[in-house]
């Protein structure tokens, strides 16, 4: 395998499939009934499923991921899309071009050649060394199998989503969804990843599809929710905002990059100033250092109106989980932070099902009793100008940086279909 990064000049031009602009759909998903819902927790859950779903596979695997690495996972992920590809499965995986900007032309020829249909989100050329696309991302981590199984969540496909890659390994979810809801996740991936859907009865084909998908023993409720830069811009944010003013008794919010803006900051103060019990799980040991720092910005704010505030300390939090009283939850990729509400491509799924909120609260109810700091008001700076001042500010940040953020180059981020460089040697 070269082990040169692929050079992202060398992508074009493409033959097909054609060049697309996946960022912009404007459809609006429903609540869909009669689902099973299985929570996958870190990566020992995940990439077992996830692989053997795909070895299953007989007509159609979708991927979108942010990051692949050329790890024991990323090359497990390799062997079981070739395969998949080499019996006439129709194999499409969109991968970001920062995520993945990594990957050796090696690892991306050997997929090319073997069928796999490669394309590459908003690919761009480092600039003295560095990449800069940092904003605007593909961040969704969406699978879809046979357009009957369904995975979405945090976790990426690399390594250190499992135990066994030591002190940094992440705590992550998603879920595992099959019934009628996969119909529309599906519908989604195909219209992002640059497929065309067949608009003639189309509607009525996922009607039918829904009805030979659906579980007569499981009634869990399930409804896709995204992000994009075009009609969908603050579809996640305004949903956690909405379930957050109907609390009634709880809610438990476990992310990993915490830094949301100032009309979310007030709906989870609001929550707990009217008695509903809310607690955030939030990174005490994070990847990066300046996650930790911006989430301590709004402790103080949050503390003070009985925002239960706890940091997870054994390894890097890396999931973006929700629930809301007995029966509402969300798993996705999105965060709660400026990237995620406000730039980056995101999905979630919805989850109404009290097996499902039930289960969820327990794996954080282990996290928040066995593996986490208690945060205190009692030790927050207070009285102190500088404290004074730099809440201001961030405040003020806060409040007005979805508008800030727009006047960022709003270029149309495009798929670009791999070809393999010429003399490029494939694994």
């Amino acid at each position: 395998m070269s082990a040169s990064p692929m050079d992202k000049t060398t992508v074009d031009p493409v033959p097909a499939p054609p060049v697309s602009e996946p960022a912009v759909v404007d459809v609006e998903y429903r609540w869909q009934g009669n689902n099973r819902v299985e929570l996958l927790e870190n990566g020992e859950a995940y990439f077992p499923r996830v692989f053997e779903a795909m070895r299953q596979a007989k007509s159609e695997i979708l991927l979108e991921t942010f990051i692949v690495f050329e790890d024991k996972v990323g090359a497990e992920l390799q062997d079981v899309l070739i395969d998949a590809a080499r019996r006439g499965v129709r194999v499409t995986a969109s991968l970001d071009g920062f995520g993945c900007g990594e990957l050796s032309s090696g690892y991306l020829a050997a997929l090319s050649d073997a069928g796999v249909h490669l394309q590459m989100f908003d690919p761009a050329p480092k600039r003295l060394g560095i990449r800069t696309n940092w904003f605007r991302r593909l961040h969704r981590k969406i699978v879809v199998v046979d357009g009957t199984f369904a995975f979405l969540g945090g976790i990426n496909f690399s390594a250190d989503h499992l135990a066994d890659f030591g002190p940094e390994a992440k705590q992550d979810y998603s879920v595992e969804v099959q019934g009628p809801a996969v119909t529309d996740i599906h519908h989604f991936a195909l219209l992002q990843c640059g497929r065309p859907v067949r608009a003639k009865y189309w509607w009525q084909r996922r009607r039918q599809r829904r009805s030979e998908l659906a579980f007569s023993d499981h009634d869990g409720q399930v409804r896709l929710v995204y992000r994009d830069n075009g009609e969908h811009r603050t579809d996640i944010e305004e949903v956690y905002r909405q379930v957050l003013r109907t609390a009634q008794r709880r809610v438990v919010i476990a992310n990993a990059y915490f830094f949301p803006g100032y009309r979310l900051l007030r709906e989870i103060r609001n929550a707990a100033r009217r008695g509903v019990e809310v607690r955030l799980i939030l990174q005490g040991q994070p990847d990066m250092l300046v996650a930790k720092l911006a989430a301590r910005m709004t402790y103080d704010y949050l503390l003070k109106s009985g925002v239960r505030i706890y940091e997870y300390c054994d390894r890097p939090l890396h999931g973006k989980v929700a629930l809301v009283d007995e029966d509402w939850s969300t798993v996705g990729s999105s965060n709660l932070d400026p990237l995620s509400l406000s730039m980056n491509l995101e999905a979630n799924v919805l989850i109404r099902d009290r097996g499902f909120n039930r289960q969820l609260f327990e794996r954080l109810e282990d996290l928040r009793d066995n593996h986490c700091k208690v945060m205190s008001v009692d030790n927050a700076p207070r009285g102190r100008i500088w404290h004074m001042t730099v809440g201001f500010l961030v405040f003020h940040f806060l409040r007005h940086f979805p508008a800030w953020a727009g006047w960022l180059p709003a270029h149309k981020p495009r798929l670009k279909a791999f070809t393999a460089p010429t003399g490029s040697e494939p694994s």
